[in-house]
């Protein structure tokens, strides 16, 4: 399959790793564009990987007839406007997470790319990793018996990179941290949620630093979830039942799942598979939805991004924060 890569971004950088191990692993994989607003850049990258053609504009990109998938790889404030362009010109589409600013935005991607039966999914890769299964089986096994709550965090040292902290670019943890540990929780508790409660620490630029965020289930059950921009974190995901807990190793690229009895001591270990980059994972999954005619993948359906969005506006809500672009 042919495959395009919208942007030339630090994130496009590793989509372009993960095509090139692809191939070299035997996928039915073609590195074919690159795009980009810079001429150069686009160059460079699509030189540096082995991709057969690079454009200076993404509007020559997404109208090269022999493209077939287009991975999205701008910030979160222009997936809709560049999601918009790739279904307008006929190519089906991978978004990178998050999936849009805000719920009308997602909602007007996802009508459109059913009008015009092409597939569209969300690039969030915790939801297409294999250890997402496995975390579901060890859960529905009933091995640490009754589960109460989750918990779980995300951090790192980004608050110098210039997209986070600028309102224009939908910047702040929310969408870029807070949406794994969001996922996180609706994964193992579901979207049966009776109240959602959050705070945030702002930037001096208007955005959110720093996240808490504790949604309280209708049946009692609890997940308390923390992100921040600011430092380095565990990103542990914990998952408590009344006979021992579940500890998974990193909630954005899961690394091991420990399982641990009422004494804390480890009863059972999973260690994640080897992987390229970990994206392969949602790479094959669009790639077989369209080969099979779908318009979604199952591993992240379109009623699961909207549910998301429609959370983080709520969040944002409470803190209010209005992206410029939506005033």
């Amino acid at each position: 399959m042919k495959i395009g890569i919208l942007g030339a971004g630090g994130i496009a950088v590793t989509m372009a790793t993960t095509l090139r191990g692809m191939k070299a692993a035997g996928d039915d994989v073609e590195l074919y564009a690159v795009g980009a607003r810079d001429a150069a850049r686009a160059a460079k990258l699509a030189a540096d990987f082995g991709f057969e053609k690079s454009y200076g504009s993404y509007e020559e990109l997404v109208s090269d007839p022999e493209l077939e998938l287009v991975y999205v790889a701008t910030p979160h404030s222009h997936h809709c406007e560049h999601t918009k362009l790739c279904l307008t010109h006929g190519k089906n589409v991978l978004c990178e997470k998050a999936f849009a600013a805000n719920t009308a935005q997602a909602e007007e991607m996802i009508k459109m790319a059913e009008d015009k039966g092409l597939l569209l999914t969300e690039a969030i890769w915790t939801r297409y990793m294999p250890m997402r299964q496995t975390i579901d089986e060890i859960v529905a096994s009933g091995v640490i018996g009754k589960i109460t709550s989750l918990s779980a965090n995300l951090g790192y040292v980004i608050h110098h990179v210039e997209r986070i902290m600028d309102p224009a670019l939908a910047g702040g943890a929310l969408l870029d941290l807070t949406v794994y540990p969001i996922n996180f929780a609706l994964m193992v508790f579901g979207d049966q949620i009776a109240r959602t409660d959050a705070m945030c620490v702002k930037t001096p630029t208007g955005v959110d630093g720093q996240d808490t965020v504790v949604f309280t289930y209708q049946d009692g059950r609890m997940a308390n979830l923390y992100t921040t921009v600011y430092a380095q974190t565990d990103r542990r995901g914990i998952i408590n039942g009344d006979k021992g807990f579940i500890q998974i190793e990193n909630i954005n690229d899961y690394e091991e799942i420990n399982i641990y009895d009422l004494d804390r001591k480890i009863i059972a270990t999973y260690q994640a598979p080897e992987q390229i980059t970990g994206y392969e994972y949602e790479v094959r999954a669009a790639m077989k939805a369209v080969k099979e005619g779908k318009k979604e993948c199952q591993e992240m359906p379109h009623v699961e991004t909207i549910k998301v969005m429609k959370i983080m506006d709520g969040i944002r809500a409470k803190y209010g924060i209005v992206y410029p672009f939506e005033r």
